[in-house]
């Protein structure tokens, strides 16, 4: 390493390193406000997910250190531009649904054309190198297709991984050891690289288990959409198939995981980009292992397929076929272990159970919007309670609990079925909670009455399908609770205000407690 990329590097940790505590506090004193979090969520005390302002902090730390120190031609100039002004448009993005949450669509949208701004300043694929041919094919209009494709992909990507504590932030920083090795092959400046690397070694400080700062949207997609852009700018300075194969090579479970993720929610009727808890880092957690355990488990797999992504840079993609065969044999032999063989690789049966799903989760998801379209309209929370109890006896569900501090709520259908199951969702949020709704087994979770006709013979036992088709159902009931408390909240707040505004202009004192707060404050613990 040189003098310059030692400093890049010290300057990346040193800024990330004092920000991150900063950003901590701030967030701890509602100096920076941040948006409720999600059903999805991690339950408990809310921890800040605003790191990527100290990465990107640092980021142009770094740049500015670029600046004084490297002497860089006009092209090289405009290239770094590129680079910075679309990870910075991704972090600003991402940004703003830490702060007000966007919906997927928009989110997508701003993605591409984040995308497309990165292509139009000519950072994109043109010439694809075939190590087999010893040649390379000019590639025209499907090279734009293919940046779109690997800046929206990588980005997102690297956001699903921001669901335990450390996972993302380590897997990117493997990642940026691979983007430096690939910029020295190329022949050009590794400052930004080195600086990042420096900056995510001070994160991971804070991010590992128990975490005190997530990445949040913000950091993911200003992480991901960086490693996206170095790669392509490391295929414009040498060799294209090197550039963009290596970091698929890391990066292969979790591009399997999330393909078999979203296959299965498009196949079950689910909207494709909805966040869950069925990832691989999730069942691990399901299943027992610690979060130091499943992070330690992911980073010790992903040395290995790092390994393999070297061995594709050095010898140039002329040993690919071995090289897939290795990390194909790798994946087989982890799936075996941890007993995920069935679902990773069994297409046909994930596709048969997902279809079988599809009718019931769809009206699941109606009866989820109907509850989130209450919270706005009931008058007190025993409405909105009444609403849910509506929404779970369709489902088929037999007992519902609620249970928050210091306050429980619960019902039972009168006939309670000898063999059911329990499902427990913990709520999000500073308050938190739990929700406990019971489903009998060897039945369909929506009964056909409220679907109007038959779907199953439930005769025999229900099947595996029964009971995760139940799982789902329960998991979009407790989001819909979650979705109609929120907008209860708001209409409280909303009425508060209104009821001020209109006593100040009568010349009358307000009254600091309208009604539908006093009800929201009666039914909720002291």
């Amino acid at each position: 390493m040189s003098s310059s990329t030692v400093s890049a590097l010290l300057v990346g940790l040193g800024v990330s390193f004092v920000a991150i505590p900063v950003l901590i506090r701030l967030s701890k004193q509602r100096v920076m406000r941040q948006r409720s979090p999600d059903f999805h969520h991690s339950a408990g005390e809310p921890i800040p997910r605003l790191g990527g302002v100290a990465l990107v902090l640092a980021f142009l730390a770094v740049q500015g250190l670029m600046a004084l120190l490297n002497q860089e031609s006009a092209a090289e100039i405009h290239t770094r531009n590129t680079v910075c002004f679309a990870a910075l448009g991704m972090f600003g993005l991402g940004l703003w649904d830490d702060l007000n949450k966007l919906g997927a669509k928009k989110k997508l949208l701003g993605q591409v054309l984040i995308a497309g701004f990165v292509c139009v300043r000519g950072l994109s694929i043109s010439l694809v190198s075939l190590p087999f041919l010893g040649g390379a094919v000019q590639v025209h209009w499907l090279g734009i297709a293919l940046t779109l494709l690997w800046v929206v992909g990588l980005t997102n990507l690297i956001n699903l991984l921001d669901g335990t504590d450390g996972l993302a932030a380590g897997i990117s920083l493997m990642l940026m050891l691979l983007m430096a090795y690939l910029a020295h092959a190329a022949g050009h400046a590794e400052f930004q690289v080195w600086g990042m690397i420096g900056a995510l070694l001070a994160f991971l400080r804070f991010n590992f288990p128990p975490a005190r700062i997530y990445l949040g949207d913000s950091g993911a997609y200003f992480v991901g959409s960086l490693l996206a852009l170095i790669s392509l700018t490391d295929s414009t300075k040498g060799d294209v198939f090197a550039a963009m194969v290596a970091p698929m090579f890391v990066l292969a479970l979790p591009i399997l995981d999330t393909s078999l993720a979203v296959l299965s929610r498009g196949l079950k009727g689910l909207p494709v980009f909805r966040p869950d808890r069925r990832h691989l880092h999730h069942r691990l957690l399901r299943v027992g292992f610690s979060k130091r355990r499943v992070l330690l488990w992911f980073y010790g797999l992903t040395l290995v397929f790092l390994a393999l992504g070297f061995a594709v840079v050095t010898f140039r993609g002329l040993w690919l076929p071995i090289f897939l065969g290795l990390a194909m044999l790798v994946l087989l032999v982890c799936a075996r272990s941890l007993s995920f063989s069935r679902r990773w690789f069994n297409v046909g049966g994930v596709i048969t159970q997902s279809l079988e799903m599809r009718d019931d989760i769809r009206y699941g998801l109606s009866l989820m919007r109907f509850l989130e379209l209450e919270g706005g309209r009931c008058k007190s929370m025993d409405d909105l309670w009444a609403s849910f109890l509506f929404a779970a006896e369709k489902l088929g569900y037999t007992s519902a609990t609620l249970m928050l501090k210091g306050h429980r709520r619960h019902w039972q259908a009168p006939q309670m079925p000898e063999q059911t199951t329990l499902l427990r969702h913990q709520l999000p949020g500073e308050a938190g909670g739990v929700i406990e709704l019971r489903a009998p087994l060897g039945q369909p979770a929506v009964p056909e009455a409220a679907r109007g006709a038959p779907s199953r013979n439930t005769d025999q036992p229900g099947p595996v399908g029964e009971l995760a088709v139940s799982e789902i159902l329960s998991e979009l009931l407790a989001e819909g609770w979650v979705k109609a408390q929120a907008r209860w909240d708001q209409r409280c707040a909303r009425s508060k205000q209104q009821a001020t505004c209109a006593q100040q202009r009568a010349g009358e004192r307000a009254d600091p407690v309208p009604e539908e707060a006093r009800l929201l404050n009666s039914e909720r613990p002291k």
